[in-house]
């Protein structure tokens, strides 16, 4: 089955973290990389990715950061995927002379297909719908942070 690589998983999170924790300020991409360890370059080039794409917004500067481009009532996983497989494709080789008649005539087609019909239940699926399944597991919050032993009186 076509495979969920690493910058995939990296923009959805980064997505949802945005979803989660914007307010009254953006997101700062440094917060969204400590709270899902994410690699910071592999966030960076994903989030200009994902502004471009109109699915984030970013404001520069020292109040800067990333807001949801529109309601996330209205913007699907698919979308999201698309975005990084575009990304991806624009570093991977594509050589055609690779495979048979047999794999470029049948088995690509065949692959093709069922991407095409991923992608297409990928579309069916909101960021909304994906931050009510995290709240109910209650992964919308900060985790709670280890209690910090108390210095000894003197």
């Amino acid at each position: 089955m076509p495979r969920l690589s690493k910058k995939t998983m990296f923009a959805i999170e980064a997505v949802l973290d945005v979803a989660f924790h914007v307010g009254e300020h953006p997101v700062r991409s440094g917060d969204i990389t400590e709270r899902q360890r994410i690699p910071k370059r592999y966030l960076e080039q994903v989030l200009q990715h994902l502004v471009r794409a109109g699915i984030l917004a970013g404001k520069r500067g020292p109040r800067g950061g990333y807001r949801l481009g529109r309601d996330r009532s209205l913007i699907s996983l698919g979308e999201v995927v698309r975005v990084v497989r575009k990304l991806e494709a624009e570093t991977e080789l594509n050589d055609l002379s690779v495979g048979s008649p047999l794999a470029h005539e049948i088995v690509w087609p065949a692959w093709e297909k069922l991407r095409e019909e991923m992608m297409t239940q990928l579309d069916t699926i909101t960021i909304e719908e994906l931050c009510k399944r995290a709240r109910a597991k209650g992964l919308d919050r900060p985790p709670a942070k280890a209690a910090q032993p108390t210095p000894a009186a003197a």
